[in-house]
Parts: C-alpha cells; structure tokens; sequence
C-alpha cells in the first residue's frame, strides 16, 4: 500500500516514498454519534476488492448493518474506534469484539471490521487502526487477536501480514 514518489498523500501535500506517514494528524477514538455517516459510508470500500465469492453490494450492506448496530446497541465486550485526520474527518474505522476461542474457550478480541478511505490508503491508517486494535486487546488482557479476510482481498491479506498477522485456518464453501 505503499505510494510512489510525488503520489499526493492526505490534505493535498505531496511526499516521497518512505517519507514519514501522516499518523502525526490522525487520532483514533471511540465513535461518536456524529461520525454515523462517516462510518457508514465506509462500508462500500469493505467490498470492492476484485475477484469475490460474494457481490460487492451485499458485503458492504452486510457490514453497513454491523456498524449500525455498533453505533445504536454497542456491546460492552466490543468497540467501534475511528481514525479522524485534522482536515478530512473520518478517514477509517475498526469495530472490534470479544470472542471465544472454538478450541481453548479463551476469551481474545477479533477485528470484526476494519475500513480505510480512498482519499487515506496507504497512509498508515490502517496500520495505525491495527495498533489501536492491539492496544484495545492488551488492555484487556488478551493474549490474541484474529481477523478474517476474504481470499481474494490481496491488498488487506498483504497489510496484515507485513503487521505480523499469520493465516491460522481457511473457510472453504460449496454451493448447493
């Protein structure tokens, strides 16, 4: 996700590649109900990834409907952060749960959503969204996070990997 050289990057300024991302005007913190429609629209960039099992409209009406119920009953074992950057608003999101591991029962987090804006990718939003999640997880004493991603999501696959995220299992599907 990284951009080439004279590549503008957010708030209209360019930078060279390597340059220091533009984290020092972002902040991450709990929604708010101001941001509903920010976050909401967010939900388009959680489909149109390529190749897919699914139309890019029914996943994004799908996540559209878990970040609503984030905003309107939230959870108390679940958070639903925002990046803002000082000039553009809401420029990504991670809605994160409290879940049970099949084998063990232990109680980790799961980064149940996680969205960038066009106008921010490869900025170090997302990288940034994925430190908050683990600070999220360590303060509460989690030992591990998970996170799915579709197959053929190749740029997130690639995100999460140079952040240290390891495949663990595989969903496999068959149409009836």
């Amino acid at each position: 996700m990284c951009r080439s050289p004279g590549v503008p990057a957010i708030g209209g300024h360019t930078r060279e590649a390597h340059a220091p991302n533009v984290t020092a005007q972002l902040s991450i913190v709990p929604a708010g109900g101001t941001d509903q429609t920010a976050i909401l629209a967010l939900a388009e960039r959680l489909g149109p990834f390529g190749l897919a099992t699914r139309p890019a409209q029914e996943i994004a009406t799908r996540e559209r409907r878990a970040l609503a119920d984030a905003l309107e009953h939230p959870s108390p074992g679940s958070t639903l952060l925002v990046a803002k950057h000082q000039g553009l608003g809401v420029v990504g999101i991670v809605l994160l749960d409290t879940r049970r591991d099949y084998f063990t029962d232990d109680v980790h987090g799961h980064v149940a959503i996680l969205a960038v804006a066009r106008e921010a990718e490869g900025q170090g939003v997302g990288r940034a969204l994925l430190r908050a999640a683990e600070d999220w997880g360590r303060d509460r004493g989690f030992r591990r996070l998970t996170l799915t991603v579709f197959a053929d999501n190749r740029r997130a696959k690639e995100l999460y990997a140079r952040q240290g995220w390891r495949a663990e299992l595989e969903t496999h599907y068959k149409m009836l």
